[in-house]
């Protein structure tokens, strides 16, 4: 059965989920607390402090000396520590593995220890067998209500509830299933009228640490609101219903907090226009090209590529396809972040997909 059947009896459903989280109060203008890092090796030593040059968090404001570290708990399986941020449960996190071998990675599980904030990761080589990886990995927590011409909003659905929400214009988000493993997420006030602006990262959530998947199969604005199709896969390419957290931001970094960084920008292959925005040069500046084999994309981001910085990426289309960093990503002035696109065998294969970039600055 095609997915427009679904959508009629869906809202309902959709409009019930977002009365279970209410607006945010009015707080703080910016993302509360955050940290960003990437694992380039997941077998170091317990407690090994990460890149050092790919990593920042808001607490070196008052920590300057302080660093996000990590240690291995299994195979493919890594808890990645953010120092003096703690918020219990509270935020989102998002992971992308950076790797050529098609192993992909989902989120366990987020929580405080003591002061400080640990996201748990576990990741799979094509199949599903649990092996290590490469990844990238943040974590923000947001409140308040933002003035107009940016935005940024999350989700948290958990066991078929939407457990967590935040919207930065004081509106109630919605999320509901609209079939096996699809869910429609809802953002009101977020977009820009009748034009699709911004970007989207979703993270498929596991508490059992099973293998999963999560996508974008596609987006659209709806006066401001924007409206995303999550579509959810396990090792066998197969829908599966599951956990998942998402994000959206427009005119902002992919954490939230803004000036700083002023220096970020994202982009998507299927639409263009505001999707495609630079902090630095604006909307449009972006390039993607396709380099070989066919489905590694060389997407290049001009002028936002200082000090420490950091990337995302999500696959963006129908079927179980996947997309995530080849390499760590190249910057002097200009970002030059490597995608690469897999099929559910793990073969490279072309696929749409959006990327999300930011500097600490």
């Amino acid at each position: 059965m095609r997915l427009r059947s679904f959508v009629t009896a869906a809202l309902a459903a959709v409009l019930a989920a977002g009365a279970l989280a209410p607006p945010t109060p009015a707080a703080a203008a910016t993302a509360d607390r955050w940290g960003f890092a990437f694992v380039k090796d997941p077998t170091v030593p317990a407690w090994t402090v990460l890149d050092t040059s790919r990593q920042w968090g808001s607490w070196k404001t008052a920590f300057p000396a302080a660093w996000a570290d990590g240690v291995k708990l299994a195979p493919g399986r890594f808890q990645v520590r953010f120092p003096q941020v703690g918020a219990s449960s509270r935020g989102v996190p998002h992971v992308t593995p950076v790797n050529r071998t098609g192993h992909y990675c989902e989120v366990v599980r987020w929580f405080q220890s003591g002061a400080d904030e640990i996201v748990d990761v576990q990741c799979h080589r094509p199949g599903g067998t649990r092996e290590d990886t490469p990844f990238t990995v943040l974590w923000t927590t947001s409140s308040g209500v933002l003035p107009a011409g940016t935005s940024h909003a999350y989700v948290q659905w958990t066991s078929g509830v939407m457990v967590q929400s935040y919207n930065s214009t004081g509106a109630v988000n919605a999320v509901g299933p609209v079939g096996v493993g699809q869910y429609l997420v809802r953002l009101p006030g977020v977009g820009l009228a009748g034009v699709l602006a911004g970007d989207v990262q979703v993270t498929a959530v596991q508490p059992n640490a099973g293998p999963r998947r999560c996508k974008v199969n596609s987006w659209g604005a709806v006066g401001t609101e924007v409206q995303v199709y999550v579509f959810c896969y396990d090792q066998a390419g197969a829908a599966v219903n599951t956990d998942f957290v998402l994000s959206y931001h427009r005119r902002r970094p992919v954490i939230g907090s803004l000036g700083p960084p002023s220096y970020f920008g994202y982009l998507g292959t299927a639409v263009g226009g505001s999707t495609n925005d630079n902090s630095v040069l604006g909307v449009g500046a972006n390039t993607v090209a396709a380099i070989a084999p066919a489905g590694r994309y060389l997407a290049t981001l001009p002028q936002i590529g200082l000090k420490e910085t950091h990337a995302q990426v999500v696959a963006q289309g129908a079927g179980g396809n996947y997309c995530h960093l080849t390499q760590p990503w190249t910057y002097t002035t200009n970002a030059d972040v490597d995608v690469i696109c897999f099929d559910n065998a793990g073969t490279v294969t072309p696929h749409r997909f959006l990327a999300t970039f930011t500097s600490r600055l």
